[in-house]
């Protein structure tokens, strides 16, 4: 699986982000052709210019805007509401996940500014991040981390600053309300560094795209970015670094004797008795704890305390996606606390193949036992998705699949 590592050490803006993803090796002429699709050529121009901060070397991007002041930032000018960018999204040439993603971000940010203003998100003015130059990089990033091919990503702690800046509403305490908004439940680090140094735009990609905080994932690294801020900081770079690799869930150990009999890896298990909740909730728990990174969920009827029935709910997980998932059992469930600890598990090795069926292509997992092919099985979702495309049973589709195989 490929990752990206956001190592906030002089915090995250929009533009370090996209410069550090330009830095890691994807070509500035695709970013800039790319973004020709927000058909608003004639208001920006980009490049990007290598710089060194504290002598170590990075990239910045650069946007020029063609009929909002430099300053535009920090003015009482024009401001867009979110049914504006949305819209400047709706009639571009990007493909739908592109959009999706870049939508998801600003409706983080908006959401955040007008629990800030107290508002709805949709009347707010998105003064600081609703510039061109906010929206390049917004989108850019998203075009650039899809051109690497990252599945998943997670950063580092968030630097922050600390004293006032002058917003569109007067001065301001940094971080700025919005963005302390958006980093609510991230884990921060306080510096002494007397500027911004965590700004909306950089906040809201990270906290929307970001799967996890903390120390690096174990992981194989294959690329390193710097995207330069724009401004130099006496006591530290002002870079945003980005390792780009594969994340690693083998234990390279055999397992008994033979390594290749299987995978050996580390997992989490965390673990809850529940005896008060109405069974209508378990559903949507399931659902929300896969959405933030579970391997497995198990709901297992039980005895409990007193002869009331009960039920254990039982989850499997990397250790990078505990936090969040404890998150959701305490917060979604009755539960007053949880358990966790560490289990090993052997898989077999295994690798995916894609097959031509008569309604289009299913991917097939293939399992390996002491390098013989022993078992083939193909993708549920995949079956599910072509079953409701034709309006067919997806026992129709798995079985032709399998007989395929």
């Amino acid at each position: 699986m490929k990752v990206a590592y956001f190592d906030c050490f002089s915090g995250i803006s929009g533009d370090m982000v996209l410069g550090a993803i330009v830095d890691a090796g994807v070509d500035a002429e695709i970013i800039t052709t790319e973004l020709e699709k927000l058909n608003l050529n004639d208001e920006f121009s980009i490049h990007f210019q290598k710089t060194s901060k504290h002598n170590i070397s990075g990239t910045q991007a650069i946007v020029e805007t063609a009929h909002e002041p430099e300053n535009h930032k920090h003015s009482h000018g024009p401001s867009r509401h979110l049914s504006d960018i949305f819209s400047i999204l709706d009639c571009s040439q990007f493909e739908t996940d592109i959009r999706d993603t870049a939508k998801q971000i600003f409706d983080k940010l908006a959401s955040a500014e007008a629990k800030v203003h107290d508002t709805d998100k949709h009347k707010v003015h998105l003064h600081e991040v609703s510039g061109i130059d906010s929206i390049v990089d917004i989108v850019g990033s998203v075009i650039g981390l899809k051109q690497l091919g990252i599945e998943e990503i997670y950063a580092s702690p968030l630097s922050l600053g600390r004293g006032f800046v002058r917003c569109a509403h007067g001065m301001m305490p940094v971080p700025v309300p919005g963005t302390m908004e958006l980093l609510n439940g991230v884990p921060i680090r306080q510096t002494d560094i007397p500027h911004e140094l965590v700004t909306p735009t950089g906040a809201a990609i990270i906290t929307t795209l970001a799967k996890g905080y903390g120390v690096m994932p174990n992981m194989t690294v294959d690329k390193i970015g710097y995207g330069a801020g724009t401004r130099d900081l006496d006591t530290q770079p002002n870079l945003l670094r980005v390792c780009i690799g594969e994340k690693n869930t083998i234990d390279t150990k055999s397992v008994g004797h033979d390594s290749s009999f299987g995978m050996r890896e580390q997992i989490e298990i965390i673990e809850t008795n529940i005896d008060d909740m109405t069974p209508e909730i378990s559903g949507y728990v399931m659902e929300k704890l896969f959405e933030n990174g579970a391997l497995d969920v198990l709901f297992v009827s039980t005895l409990m305390k007193k002869g009331r029935p009960g039920m254990q709910i039982n989850v499997l997980c990397s250790s990078d996606n505990r936090a969040p998932l404890i998150k959701v059992l305490l917060t979604e469930t009755t539960t007053f606390g949880v358990r966790y600890y560490t289990a090993n598990r052997v898989i077999l090795n295994r690798d995916f193949t894609e097959m031509d069926t008569q309604w289009g292509a299913i991917r097939v997992k293939h399992g390996y036992l002491n390098g013989v092919l022993i078992k083939s099985t193909p993708e549920y979702e995949d079956c599910k998705s072509i079953a409701e495309k034709n309006n067919i049973p997806i026992q129709t589709v798995y079985q032709t699949a399998l007989k395929m195989i």
